[in-house]
This record gives structure tokens, C-alpha cells and sequence, in this order.
């Protein structure tokens, strides 16, 4: 009888697989590091390709012109005090340069008839006049005769329901003699309506317009002790309002004639217009709450240049009796002609930036500076330690991202409206656009 091997434990197949499954397990283990680091190699390389496509394809910032910190100011040499009240508040600037200085605390006091300045300037705005240019026709109504009447404010009396008068005389009767009652009636007239109160919020929207933010109107006409305001506020005004010639010729004016009036109109400026200090306006104001009030415009020759100077003292109150402010308009025109005196002694010119100087550079916004350099002097005009701020300004158009040495590219400029000095600036070295690395390397 044969006898039989032994047969194989089922179990051996598993263990063989088992075996071969944990090998490879460990081929694998062993391989799968390698592996990622190069994956991630890869998409490294690849993101970074991405990303420096992205830099390299977006758009580079716009340039900019920026003034060195050594020019952004200058102070004339030498040393001026200016004569200020004793009292109250008061600022001086030459548009052209810059402000001479203030006095006194900023606080908002009431201005009397000066607020008239803010309702001419409302209605040149609102109903623009040429300088010769006569206008509309404006009628008289009942309610400016009957205010024509009062005796307690200044006012044009004599008046009659249904006369009319240009727009340039209502101007004149405004601003010569100071008339509530026109004041009123103008602001009615510009707005079409039977208040005031249209004209006034028109009145307080411009002051905002302007800057001054320490300024508030609640009446055409400044009667009101809650019209207030400052020095420098109302400086902001007389800048913007002097800029419309129907304006500057009517308060130039010692006096005018008006047909229908029985009387001339005199300027409450007074001998302030006719003291030889070149003095051309603006408005004067008076009453017991605001005492005197004045601002002013004048002018002095230096050199080949005739710049304007402004000026505005508030809160000027008299010792002694002072009957509806009287007493205290003759002080505050006294003492602002001796201010404007002075200044106008002490005005002087000086070089504050010389031709070929190094003013501040075009920053092309990733990190590339192009030298500026200035086409000629920088003449200013001032007083001795006045400091004014040049500033490097464009021509309101988009810089070239490249340009040739020599480009002139902007302007320095010192002071603000038509008196202001501006030279041109141009590039000392040749402009060229952002570089590849630069592109790639930019931050945000």
C-alpha cells in the first residue's frame, strides 16, 4: 500500500503574497521621498513661472513727482514783526506766496457787514457779471422799501416799490455803503424766492466749498450776531471773491453815482481807499456784538510784479461809547492801515530756488528715481521770515513711463491764484520704464 506525502498548509499561498505585498510596500517607501521632492519641484517651478508671468504682465504704477525734502520750503531772510491790535483777530497773506502770519485766537466771532463779502460772492457765483457788463434788471420790491426805513442798521433808504436797477448798481449799493435791504433783496432775487433762507444755506455750502470750516452764515446780510466767522476763514473768502472782475471794480470804488438814487454812494472804507497805500476794497462791518470788522485788499509794486495782498481783522471793540459799532469801525480801519503799511514797506523778492537745482524726482512706483531739475529761478515775493511751500505739480496730464533727459515733465510753484510763481522742472537724466527684475521683485 502506497502511503501518501503530507499536503502542503493552505496558509502557504497567503504568506507568499503577504511577503510580496510587504516588499513592495517597502520599494515604495523607499521610493516615495525622491518622488515628492521632485513633484514639488515641479510644481514650484511651475507656480513660479506663473507668478513671475503675473508680474511681469501687470500693470506698473503710474509715476509721480515728489519734491525733495531740502525745497519744500523756504524762509525769506531777515526778520518782520508785524504790528497787530491789541486785540481781537487778524491774518495777512500774499496769494502769491503764502500767508504773512495770523494773530489772536481762531475762534468764530460775529463779522457784522463783512458777511456782504459771502453774499456777493453767492450771487457772482449763482449770476456771473463781466466787469463792464450791467446785467439784469432787479425790481424793487415793498419789503426793501420798508427796510430801506429802519433806523438801527445801515441800509439804502429812499427807495421806491417797482424801480429797478441793474445788477452791477444792486452790487454797488451792496458793497459801497453796506445796504441790508439790498442784501436781502438779492438774496431773494437769486433764489427765486420769498425768504432768505434759500440763500443763506447757498451761503454756508460755499463756505464749506472754500475751506472754511469755522464759518457759519445765518443772514444775507451780517446783522445777525450769530453770523460768525474767523480771520483766516474769511481770508479763504477774499482770495476766491477777488477773482471775478465785477467784484474787484465796484469795491475799488470811494464812491458812485446810480441813477434813481438821490444821494451818491460813499465807500465805508473811507480814507483807507485814498491813503496812498494802493488799498482796493473789500468790506467793512460794525455793530455793538462784532465791534469793527474789516477785510481788505491792496496792492504793492515789487520789481516787474504787482501782487495782491490780503487781510482781515475781526473783533475790534473801542473804549469808551461806541453807538452801533461807530467808534470801533474807526479803530479797526485805523489799526488795519497801519498793518497794511507796514507790509506793504517790508514786501520784498528774493531767489528761493536757483536754475539748474535739483528740486525732487520722478518715483516710477518700484523703487526707480529720475532726477528733476529747475528751468529757471524761483523768484518769490514776501516779507522777511515768511516761509513759503514750493510744491512740484504736474499739468494734469498722465507722466510717460520713459522721456529723454531735458523733458520738462512739470512745474515748482509757490502760491495760489494769479499770482502765483511757477518754473518749469524737466528730467536731468534720461526717464526709462520699470526693468524686467524690478517688475519681478515689486511688492503689493
Amino acid at each position: 500500500m502506497t502511503q501518501e506525502s503530507p499536503a502542503e498548509p493552505a496558509t502557504a499561498p497567503k504568506a507568499r503574497t503577504l511577503k510580496a505585498r510587504t516588499l513592495k510596500a517597502r520599494t515604495l517607501k523607499a521610493r516615495t521621498p525622491r518622488t515628492r521632492t521632485a513633484v514639488g519641484a515641479l510644481l514650484a517651478l511651475g507656480l513660479f513661472l506663473v507668478l513671475g508671468t503675473v508680474q511681469a504682465v501687470r500693470p506698473v504704477p503710474a509715476p509721480a513727482l515728489r519734491i525733495d525734502a531740502a525745497h519744500a520750503s523756504y524762509t525769506f531772510p531777515g526778520d518782520f514783526t508785524v504790528p497787530w491790535p491789541r486785540q481781537g483777530q487778524a491774518a495777512v497773506t500774499v496769494p502769491g506766496s503764502g500767508s504773512v502770519g495770523t494773530h489772536g485766537a481762531p475762534e468764530p466771532v460775529p463779522i457784522a457787514s463783512v458777511a456782504k463779502v459771502m453774499t456777493a460772492y453767492v450771487l457772482l457765483t449763482e449770476r456771473p457779471l463781466a466787469k463792464d457788463e450791467t446785467g439784469p434788471v432787479i425790481e424793487i420790491d415793498a419789503r426793501t422799501v420798508a427796510e430801506g426805513k429802519a433806523k438801527h442798521e445801515s441800509r439804502i433808504a429812499g427807495l421806491s416799490a417797482g424801480q429797478e436797477f441793474s445788477q452791477q448798481d444792486m452790487l454797488k449799493m451792496l458793497m459801497i455803503p453796506s445796504g441790508n435791504n439790498i442784501a436781502r433783496l438779492l438774496a431773494r432775487w437769486t433764489t427765486d424766492s420769498d425768504s432768505e433762507a434759500a440763500f443763506v444755506r447757498k451761503m454756508n455750502d460755499a463756505a464749506k466749498k472754500l475751506g472754511m470750516d469755522d464759518t457759519t452764515y445765518t443772514d444775507p446780510s451780517g446783522l445777525d450776531e450769530r453770523t460768525v466767522s474767523t480771520a483766516v476763514d474769511q481770508l479763504k473768502l477774499a482770495e476766491a471773491v477777488m477773482a471775478y472782475d465785477a467784484f474787484r471794480a465796484v469795491v475799488a470804488l470811494p464812491s458812485a453815482t446810480v441813477s434813481g438814487l438821490d444821494d451818491p454812494l460813499i465807500n465805508n472804507m473811507g480814507d483807507l481807499l485814498l491813503a496812498g497805500l494802493s488799498v482796493r476794497g473789500i468790506k467793512t462791518g460794525s455793530n455793538t456784538p462784532a465791534g469793527g470788522t474789516l477785510v481788505w485788499a491792496a496792492y504793492k509794486t515789487v520789481g516787474d510784479r504787482t501782487p495782491l495782498i490780503l487781510g482781515t481783522m475781526l473783533d475790534q471793540h473801542a473804549d469808551g461809547p461806541d453807538t452801533n459799532g461807530a467808534a470801533s469801525l474807526t479803530l479797526v480801519k485805523d489799526s488795519s492801515g497801519t498793518v497794511i503799511e507796514a507790509v506793504r514797506d517790508a514786501l520784498t523778492s528774493a531767489t528761493a530756488v536757483r536754475e539748474g537745482q535739483v528740486v525732487g524726482y520722478v518715483d516710477d512706483g518700484l523703487g526707480g528715481r529720475t532726477a528733476l531739475v529747475t528751468a529757471a529761478d524761483l523768484t518769490v515775493i514776501g516779507v522777511p521770515g515768511q516761509q513759503v511751500e514750493p510744491r512740484i505739480t504736474g499739468y494734469g496730464k498722465a507722466l510717460p513711463h520713459s522721456a529723454k533727459a531735458g523733458t520738462e515733465v512739470g512745474g515748482l510753484a509757490v502760491g495760489s491764484g494769479p499770482d502765483a510763481v511757477r518754473i518749469p522742472v524737466t528730467l536731468r537724466d534720461d526717464l526709462t520704464a520699470p526693468s524686467l527684475v524690478s517688475k519681478l521683485t515689486r511688492l503689493g
